[in-house]
């Protein structure tokens, strides 16, 4: 899959409590579908450059299958919050980052313990990639409302 494919931050937020959990990856990313390569940075809103000067985003029902897909979830289970759109730039081009709430009543654990993948807080995401660290910054304010 090329790195210039849209990448997620998938999270769940419990209903009844509101503790809010990122998903992490075995291979210690919170970036799905792959981690982003060592030389990548943040774009500020107005420093992302589009070939044809404009941005082309995909409609959050065919990013929400798309995620789904990835992984390996049912599409109704996804839902892709469409106030929430980043971008990092990746030695091969710019990369669109969205954040991607699972729906259901419980983080779905079972579904993703057998590949080493699990829910964390983000006190417990630390020390990972400088990138991810701001991006899961940024959501984590986002989901509070802030």
């Amino acid at each position: 899959m090329s790195l210039t494919e849209p990448h997620f931050l998938a999270y769940h937020k419990q209903a009844t409590s509101a503790r809010t959990l990122f998903l992490r990856m075995n291979n210690g990313s919170v970036m799905l579908p792959e981690p982003f390569p060592f030389l990548s940075s943040p774009l500020e809103p107005g420093e992302v450059v589009y070939d044809n000067g404009c941005a082309q985003l995909e409609h959050p029902a065919t990013l929400g299958q798309r995620f789904s897909t990835v992984l390996g979830l049912p599409p109704e289970s996804v839902e892709v919050e469409t106030d929430f759109i980043e971008s990092v730039e990746i030695p091969s081009g710019t990369v669109t980052v969205y954040l991607a709430r699972l729906k259901a009543m419980d983080p779905p654990r079972a579904h993703f313990a057998e590949t080493g993948a699990g829910f964390y807080p983000i006190t417990e995401l630390r020390g990972g990639h400088p990138v991810e660290m701001d991006l899961l910054r940024k959501a984590y304010e986002f989901i509070l409302g802030g």
